[in-house]
Protein backbone atom coordinates (compact mmCIF):
# COMPACT_ATOMS: atom_id res chain seq x y z
CA UNK A 1 0.00 0.00 0.00
CA UNK A 2 1.42 3.37 -1.07
CA UNK A 3 0.02 6.88 -0.84
CA UNK A 4 -1.32 6.38 -4.37
CA UNK A 5 -3.49 3.47 -3.20
CA UNK A 6 -5.50 5.58 -0.75
CA UNK A 7 -7.96 7.29 -3.13
CA UNK A 8 -10.43 4.97 -4.91
CA UNK A 9 -10.86 5.34 -8.66
CA UNK A 10 -14.56 6.16 -8.33
CA UNK A 11 -13.64 9.07 -6.04
CA UNK A 12 -11.01 10.29 -8.51
CA UNK A 13 -13.58 10.24 -11.31
CA UNK A 14 -15.65 12.79 -9.38
CA UNK A 15 -12.92 15.37 -10.01
CA UNK A 16 -13.66 17.96 -12.68
CA UNK A 17 -10.12 18.80 -13.83
CA UNK A 18 -8.93 18.17 -17.39
CA UNK A 19 -7.50 14.78 -16.50
CA UNK A 20 -10.92 13.45 -15.59
CA UNK A 21 -13.11 15.36 -18.05
CA UNK A 22 -11.18 15.45 -21.34
CA UNK A 23 -12.11 11.87 -22.28
CA UNK A 24 -15.28 9.76 -21.81
CA UNK A 25 -15.66 7.83 -18.53
CA UNK A 26 -14.58 4.52 -20.07
CA UNK A 27 -11.09 5.91 -20.77
CA UNK A 28 -8.39 5.45 -18.14
CA UNK A 29 -6.50 8.78 -18.08
CA UNK A 30 -2.75 8.68 -17.49
CA UNK A 31 -1.70 11.68 -19.55
CA UNK A 32 -1.98 14.94 -17.61
CA UNK A 33 0.68 15.78 -15.00
CA UNK A 34 -1.70 15.43 -12.07
CA UNK A 35 -1.25 12.96 -9.22
CA UNK A 36 -3.97 10.62 -7.99
CA UNK A 37 -3.56 11.65 -4.35
CA UNK A 38 -5.16 13.98 -1.86
CA UNK A 39 -3.20 17.14 -1.19
CA UNK A 40 -1.15 17.45 2.00
CA UNK A 41 -3.33 18.02 5.07
CA UNK A 42 -1.49 21.24 6.09
CA UNK A 43 -2.19 22.71 2.64
CA UNK A 44 -5.87 21.78 2.76
CA UNK A 45 -6.10 23.29 6.23
CA UNK A 46 -4.33 26.51 5.26
CA UNK A 47 -6.55 27.10 2.23
CA UNK A 48 -9.69 26.16 4.17
CA UNK A 49 -8.79 28.53 7.01
CA UNK A 50 -8.15 31.34 4.54
CA UNK A 51 -11.52 30.82 2.87
CA UNK A 52 -13.35 30.75 6.20
CA UNK A 53 -11.57 33.94 7.23
CA UNK A 54 -12.35 35.61 3.93
CA UNK A 55 -8.63 35.92 3.31
CA UNK A 56 -8.89 35.95 -0.48
CA UNK A 57 -7.28 39.27 -1.33
CA UNK A 58 -3.96 40.04 -2.95
CA UNK A 59 -0.65 38.39 -1.98
CA UNK A 60 1.77 40.33 0.19
CA UNK A 61 5.30 39.88 1.46
CA UNK A 62 8.04 37.36 0.78
CA UNK A 63 6.60 34.37 2.65
CA UNK A 64 6.39 32.19 -0.44
CA UNK A 65 9.95 32.87 -1.56
CA UNK A 66 11.18 32.38 2.00
CA UNK A 67 9.46 29.00 2.19
CA UNK A 68 10.93 27.94 -1.14
CA UNK A 69 14.38 29.03 0.03
CA UNK A 70 14.06 27.04 3.26
CA UNK A 71 13.00 23.96 1.28
CA UNK A 72 15.95 24.40 -1.11
CA UNK A 73 18.39 24.73 1.77
CA UNK A 74 17.06 21.60 3.45
CA UNK A 75 16.80 19.39 0.37
CA UNK A 76 19.65 20.61 -1.83
CA UNK A 77 21.94 22.74 0.40
CA UNK A 78 21.12 25.63 -1.90
CA UNK A 79 21.33 29.11 -0.40
CA UNK A 80 18.69 31.16 -2.22
CA UNK A 81 18.92 34.95 -1.89
CA UNK A 82 15.25 35.73 -1.20
CA UNK A 83 15.73 39.45 -1.85
CA UNK A 84 16.91 38.69 -5.38
CA UNK A 85 13.96 36.45 -6.28
CA UNK A 86 10.75 37.53 -8.00
CA UNK A 87 7.27 36.03 -7.86
CA UNK A 88 5.67 34.99 -11.16
CA UNK A 89 2.22 33.50 -11.88
CA UNK A 90 3.57 30.05 -12.79
CA UNK A 91 6.68 28.48 -14.25
CA UNK A 92 5.85 28.85 -17.95
CA UNK A 93 4.52 32.41 -17.73
CA UNK A 94 7.54 33.21 -15.62
CA UNK A 95 9.81 31.68 -18.25
CA UNK A 96 8.20 33.85 -20.91
CA UNK A 97 8.84 37.00 -18.89
CA UNK A 98 12.43 36.03 -18.18
CA UNK A 99 13.01 35.21 -21.85
CA UNK A 100 11.74 38.68 -22.71
CA UNK A 101 14.33 40.11 -20.32
CA UNK A 102 17.35 38.30 -21.73
CA UNK A 103 16.50 38.04 -25.46
CA UNK A 104 15.39 40.41 -28.20
CA UNK A 105 12.04 40.35 -30.05
CA UNK A 106 12.43 37.93 -32.92
CA UNK A 107 15.51 36.45 -31.26
CA UNK A 108 16.04 32.73 -30.88
CA UNK A 109 15.30 30.38 -27.99
CA UNK A 110 16.92 26.94 -28.11
CA UNK A 111 15.12 23.89 -26.70
CA UNK A 112 16.09 20.20 -26.50
CA UNK A 113 13.31 17.95 -27.78
CA UNK A 114 11.72 15.65 -26.96
CA UNK A 115 10.67 18.13 -24.32
CA UNK A 116 7.59 19.46 -22.51
CA UNK A 117 5.24 20.55 -25.34
CA UNK A 118 4.40 24.05 -23.99
CA UNK A 119 8.06 25.04 -24.44
CA UNK A 120 7.51 25.48 -28.17
CA UNK A 121 4.13 27.15 -27.74
CA UNK A 122 5.33 29.65 -25.14
CA UNK A 123 8.45 30.54 -27.12
CA UNK A 124 6.17 31.45 -30.02
CA UNK A 125 3.89 33.36 -27.64
CA UNK A 126 6.91 35.37 -26.48
CA UNK A 127 7.58 36.38 -30.13
CA UNK A 128 10.82 34.43 -30.22
CA UNK A 129 12.18 32.05 -32.84
CA UNK A 130 12.55 28.37 -31.98
CA UNK A 131 15.82 26.50 -32.57
CA UNK A 132 16.02 22.79 -31.78
CA UNK A 133 18.99 21.00 -30.23
CA UNK A 134 17.64 17.46 -29.79
CA UNK A 135 18.75 15.20 -26.98
CA UNK A 136 21.28 12.53 -27.87
CA UNK A 137 20.31 8.90 -28.52
CA UNK A 138 21.00 8.22 -24.83
CA UNK A 139 18.35 10.76 -23.80
CA UNK A 140 20.94 13.17 -22.40
CA UNK A 141 21.99 16.65 -23.48
CA UNK A 142 23.96 16.56 -26.72
CA UNK A 143 26.70 19.19 -26.38
CA UNK A 144 27.64 19.11 -30.06
CA UNK A 145 24.01 19.66 -31.01
CA UNK A 146 23.78 22.52 -28.51
CA UNK A 147 26.97 24.09 -29.87
CA UNK A 148 25.52 24.11 -33.39
CA UNK A 149 22.14 25.37 -32.19
CA UNK A 150 23.68 28.18 -30.16
CA UNK A 151 25.60 29.24 -33.26
CA UNK A 152 22.40 29.35 -35.32
CA UNK A 153 20.57 31.15 -32.52
CA UNK A 154 23.05 34.02 -32.37
CA UNK A 155 23.82 34.26 -36.10
CA UNK A 156 21.42 37.19 -36.58
CA UNK A 157 23.07 39.28 -33.87
CA UNK A 158 19.97 39.25 -31.66
CA UNK A 159 20.24 38.11 -28.05
CA UNK A 160 19.32 34.45 -27.62
CA UNK A 161 18.58 32.00 -24.79
CA UNK A 162 18.44 28.30 -24.00
CA UNK A 163 15.29 27.07 -22.26
CA UNK A 164 16.52 24.13 -20.22
CA UNK A 165 14.27 21.50 -18.62
CA UNK A 166 15.91 20.19 -15.42
CA UNK A 167 15.02 17.45 -14.56
CA UNK A 168 14.04 16.74 -18.14
CA UNK A 169 10.41 16.11 -19.03
CA UNK A 170 9.49 13.59 -20.50
CA UNK A 171 12.65 11.48 -20.20
CA UNK A 172 13.20 11.93 -16.45
CA UNK A 173 16.89 12.63 -17.06
CA UNK A 174 18.64 14.45 -14.22
CA UNK A 175 21.41 16.64 -15.62
CA UNK A 176 24.74 16.29 -13.84
CA UNK A 177 26.78 19.21 -12.50
CA UNK A 178 29.37 18.52 -15.22
CA UNK A 179 26.71 18.66 -17.91
CA UNK A 180 25.31 21.90 -16.53
CA UNK A 181 28.78 23.47 -16.41
CA UNK A 182 29.44 22.35 -19.98
CA UNK A 183 26.16 23.95 -21.08
CA UNK A 184 27.15 27.13 -19.26
CA UNK A 185 30.53 27.21 -20.99
CA UNK A 186 28.93 26.77 -24.42
CA UNK A 187 26.33 29.41 -23.63
CA UNK A 188 28.99 31.89 -22.50
CA UNK A 189 31.05 31.25 -25.63
CA UNK A 190 28.08 32.02 -27.87
CA UNK A 191 26.51 34.76 -25.76
CA UNK A 192 23.42 32.67 -24.98
CA UNK A 193 21.55 32.99 -21.67
CA UNK A 194 20.21 29.93 -19.84
CA UNK A 195 16.68 29.91 -18.40
CA UNK A 196 15.84 26.73 -16.47
CA UNK A 197 12.44 25.18 -15.77
CA UNK A 198 13.13 23.29 -12.53
CA UNK A 199 9.55 22.47 -11.56
CA UNK A 200 10.30 18.75 -11.14
CA UNK A 201 13.34 19.35 -8.91
CA UNK A 202 11.76 17.83 -5.76
CA UNK A 203 10.92 14.60 -7.64
CA UNK A 204 14.32 12.88 -7.75
CA UNK A 205 13.86 9.14 -7.26
CA UNK A 206 17.09 7.27 -8.05
CA UNK A 207 19.10 6.21 -4.99
CA UNK A 208 22.21 8.31 -4.62
CA UNK A 209 21.05 10.92 -7.11
CA UNK A 210 20.50 14.51 -6.11
CA UNK A 211 19.16 17.58 -7.82
CA UNK A 212 21.80 20.27 -8.42
CA UNK A 213 20.35 23.73 -9.15
CA UNK A 214 21.31 25.17 -12.52
CA UNK A 215 22.23 28.56 -11.08
CA UNK A 216 24.90 26.98 -8.84
CA UNK A 217 26.71 25.80 -11.99
CA UNK A 218 25.82 28.60 -14.43
CA UNK A 219 26.11 31.91 -12.56
CA UNK A 220 24.18 34.03 -15.07
CA UNK A 221 21.28 31.56 -15.41
CA UNK A 222 17.78 32.20 -14.08
CA UNK A 223 15.67 29.31 -12.78
CA UNK A 224 11.93 28.92 -12.22
CA UNK A 225 10.64 26.94 -9.24
CA UNK A 226 7.19 25.96 -8.01
CA UNK A 227 5.64 23.47 -5.61
CA UNK A 228 2.80 22.77 -8.02
CA UNK A 229 4.07 19.50 -9.51
CA UNK A 230 5.66 17.89 -6.45
CA UNK A 231 2.73 18.71 -4.16
CA UNK A 232 -0.10 18.29 -6.70
CA UNK A 233 -1.15 21.94 -6.69
CA UNK A 234 -1.52 22.79 -10.38
CA UNK A 235 -4.86 24.46 -9.67
CA UNK A 236 -3.23 26.74 -7.07
CA UNK A 237 -0.46 28.22 -9.15
CA UNK A 238 2.46 30.33 -8.09
CA UNK A 239 6.16 30.28 -8.88
CA UNK A 240 9.38 32.03 -8.03
CA UNK A 241 12.19 33.10 -10.35
CA UNK A 242 15.65 32.65 -8.85
CA UNK A 243 18.70 34.33 -10.42
CA UNK A 244 22.25 33.10 -10.36
CA UNK A 245 24.75 35.50 -8.75
CA UNK A 246 25.55 37.09 -12.12
CA UNK A 247 21.88 37.47 -13.12
CA UNK A 248 20.56 39.41 -10.13
CA UNK A 249 20.51 42.72 -11.95
CA UNK A 250 18.74 41.17 -14.95
CA UNK A 251 15.93 39.72 -12.86
CA UNK A 252 15.61 43.00 -10.97
CA UNK A 253 14.38 44.51 -14.24
CA UNK A 254 11.34 42.21 -14.28
CA UNK A 255 8.27 44.49 -14.41
CA UNK A 256 6.41 44.59 -11.09
CA UNK A 257 3.15 43.97 -12.94
CA UNK A 258 4.23 40.37 -13.60
CA UNK A 259 3.70 39.51 -9.93
CA UNK A 260 0.10 40.72 -10.17
CA UNK A 261 -0.74 37.38 -11.75
CA UNK A 262 0.16 35.51 -8.55
CA UNK A 263 -2.90 34.56 -6.51
CA UNK A 264 -2.93 34.84 -2.74
CA UNK A 265 -4.37 31.34 -2.23
CA UNK A 266 -1.85 29.85 -4.65
CA UNK A 267 1.07 31.43 -2.83
CA UNK A 268 -0.39 30.45 0.54
CA UNK A 269 -0.94 26.83 -0.53
CA UNK A 270 2.54 26.43 -1.98
CA UNK A 271 4.20 28.22 0.93
CA UNK A 272 2.53 25.74 3.28
CA UNK A 273 3.55 22.81 1.08
CA UNK A 274 7.19 23.84 1.14
CA UNK A 275 7.24 24.49 4.88
CA UNK A 276 4.99 21.80 6.36
CA UNK A 277 4.58 18.94 3.89
CA UNK A 278 7.99 17.33 3.63
CA UNK A 279 6.81 14.06 5.16
CA UNK A 280 3.95 13.91 2.62
CA UNK A 281 6.44 14.45 -0.22
CA UNK A 282 8.64 11.65 1.09
CA UNK A 283 5.63 9.31 0.97
CA UNK A 284 5.02 10.37 -2.62
CA UNK A 285 8.65 9.67 -3.53
CA UNK A 286 8.47 6.20 -1.95
CA UNK A 287 5.24 5.52 -3.83
CA UNK A 288 6.76 6.62 -7.12
CA UNK A 289 9.76 4.34 -6.62
CA UNK A 290 7.36 1.46 -6.02
CA UNK A 291 5.41 2.40 -9.14
CA UNK A 292 8.57 2.57 -11.25
CA UNK A 293 9.43 -0.99 -10.27
CA UNK A 294 5.86 -2.13 -10.81
CA UNK A 295 5.56 -0.70 -14.31
CA UNK A 296 9.02 -1.94 -15.31
CA UNK A 297 8.01 -5.47 -14.30
CA UNK A 298 4.60 -5.25 -15.98
CA UNK A 299 6.08 -3.98 -19.24
CA UNK A 300 8.76 -6.68 -19.24
CA UNK A 301 6.16 -9.43 -18.99
CA UNK A 302 3.22 -7.97 -20.94
CA UNK A 303 4.80 -5.62 -23.52
CA UNK A 304 8.20 -7.20 -24.20
CA UNK A 305 8.78 -4.95 -27.21
CA UNK A 306 8.70 -1.90 -24.93
CA UNK A 307 12.02 -0.30 -24.01
CA UNK A 308 11.95 1.57 -20.70
CA UNK A 309 14.06 1.78 -17.58
CA UNK A 310 13.07 3.84 -14.54
CA UNK A 311 14.66 7.30 -14.82
CA UNK A 312 16.25 9.35 -12.09
CA UNK A 313 13.46 11.90 -11.70
CA UNK A 314 9.85 12.99 -12.43
CA UNK A 315 6.73 10.85 -12.24
CA UNK A 316 6.65 9.88 -15.91
CA UNK A 317 7.50 6.78 -17.89
CA UNK A 318 8.80 7.70 -21.36
CA UNK A 319 8.22 4.38 -23.08
CA UNK A 320 9.87 3.48 -26.39
CA UNK A 321 7.55 1.30 -28.48
CA UNK A 322 9.39 1.65 -31.79
CA UNK A 323 10.30 -2.05 -31.80
CA UNK A 324 6.66 -3.11 -31.98
CA UNK A 325 5.69 -4.32 -35.45
CA UNK A 326 2.69 -2.00 -35.84
CA UNK A 327 4.68 1.04 -34.68
CA UNK A 328 7.51 0.19 -37.08
CA UNK A 329 4.84 0.17 -39.78
CA UNK A 330 3.84 3.73 -38.86
CA UNK A 331 1.10 3.31 -36.25
CA UNK A 332 0.92 5.83 -33.39
CA UNK A 333 1.04 3.81 -30.15
CA UNK A 334 -0.87 6.45 -28.18
CA UNK A 335 -3.69 6.34 -30.73
CA UNK A 336 -3.74 2.54 -30.56
CA UNK A 337 -3.86 2.69 -26.75
CA UNK A 338 -6.77 5.14 -26.84
CA UNK A 339 -8.82 3.59 -29.62
CA UNK A 340 -8.26 -0.07 -28.79
CA UNK A 341 -7.43 0.01 -25.09
CA UNK A 342 -9.36 3.07 -23.90
CA UNK A 343 -6.15 4.26 -22.28
CA UNK A 344 -5.11 7.92 -22.58
CA UNK A 345 -1.35 8.47 -22.79
CA UNK A 346 0.64 11.42 -24.11
CA UNK A 347 1.62 10.84 -27.76
CA UNK A 348 5.37 11.03 -28.23
CA UNK A 349 5.32 13.40 -31.24
CA UNK A 350 3.70 16.15 -29.15
CA UNK A 351 7.12 16.46 -27.44
CA UNK A 352 8.82 16.86 -30.82
CA UNK A 353 9.34 14.67 -33.85
CA UNK A 354 12.04 12.89 -31.85
CA UNK A 355 9.24 11.39 -29.77
CA UNK A 356 7.72 9.43 -32.65
CA UNK A 357 7.06 5.88 -31.49
CA UNK A 358 7.08 6.83 -27.80
CA UNK A 359 4.32 7.40 -25.25
CA UNK A 360 4.42 9.16 -21.88
CA UNK A 361 2.62 7.47 -19.00
CA UNK A 362 1.91 9.15 -15.66
CA UNK A 363 3.21 6.96 -12.82
CA UNK A 364 1.48 8.91 -10.04
CA UNK A 365 -1.43 6.49 -9.78
CA UNK A 366 -2.50 3.45 -7.80
CA UNK A 367 -1.16 -0.07 -8.18
CA UNK A 368 -4.53 -1.15 -9.58
CA UNK A 369 -4.66 1.71 -12.09
CA UNK A 370 -1.13 1.12 -13.37
CA UNK A 371 -1.71 -2.63 -13.60
CA UNK A 372 -4.88 -2.01 -15.60
CA UNK A 373 -3.08 0.56 -17.79
CA UNK A 374 -0.29 -1.79 -18.84
CA UNK A 375 -2.82 -4.55 -19.49
CA UNK A 376 -4.82 -2.18 -21.71
CA UNK A 377 -1.68 -1.14 -23.58
CA UNK A 378 -0.64 -4.76 -24.07
CA UNK A 379 -4.09 -5.70 -25.33
CA UNK A 380 -4.24 -2.73 -27.70
CA UNK A 381 -0.89 -3.64 -29.23
CA UNK A 382 -1.81 -7.33 -29.38
CA UNK A 383 -5.14 -6.54 -31.05
CA UNK A 384 -3.54 -4.50 -33.81
CA UNK A 385 -0.89 -7.19 -34.34
CA UNK A 386 -3.66 -9.79 -34.67
CA UNK A 387 -5.64 -7.63 -37.11
CA UNK A 388 -2.60 -6.88 -39.25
Amino acid sequence: MTIFDTVPLDQLRRRTSEKWRHYPPDVLPLFVAEMDVLQPVPVVQAVTDAMRLGDTGYPSGTGYAEAMAAFAADRWDWAVDVAATRLVPDVMLGAVEVLRLVTDPGGAVVISPPVYPPFAAFVSYADRRLVNAPLGPDGRLDLESLDRAFGRATATGRRAAYLLCHPHNPTGTLHTPAELRAVGELAARHGVRVVADEIHAPLVLAPGSRFVPTTTQIPDAIALHSASKAFNLAGLRAAVAVPGPDAVDDLARLPAVVADGVTHLGALAQQTAYRESGAWLDEVLDGLRHNQRLVADLLATQVPTADWSPPEATYFAWIDLRAHEAVRAGADPARLALNRGRLALNPGPTFGVEGTGFVRLNLAASTATLTDAVARLAQALEDVATVS
